[in-house]
């Protein structure tokens, strides 16, 4: 996902009509469950991309003081805690027609 889509996404809770959440599924919950797996995966996106770029940080001596002053890695863990929770990226996908998903028990029908 690039930035440009992530900054379209709200960072606070919005309220949602539960109507628009079920129209692809014909089931709310099969909807929630979709979004929740999409949250998932996008966390644990998110999550592998800051371990690999505050690795490069990581030395195997550090004391209190370089742990407090270095700005780079400060400025990293901010910029992530901005992002939008994986949560509202994954309802913003499923409600624009984003995610791919299928369920085979309605396909053998």
């Amino acid at each position: 996902m690039s930035n440009t889509q992530k900054n379209i996404v709200p960072s606070s809770t919005v309220t949602r009509d539960l109507r628009e959440l079920d129209v692809e599924t014909d089931n709310i919950y099969e909807s929630i469950v979709i979004m929740g797996r999409r949250a998932n995966q996008i966390a644990s996106n998110v999550k592998e991309e800051l371990h690999s770029k505050l690795a490069e940080f990581a030395t195997s001596n550090d004391n209190l003081e370089e742990i407090f002053e270095n700005r780079e890695q400060i400025e990293i863990s901010k910029h992530y805690e901005r992002m939008p929770k994986p949560s509202l990226i994954a309802i913003d996908e499923f409600l624009n027609d984003k995610v791919y998903f299928r369920n085979p028990s309605k396909e053998q029908k």
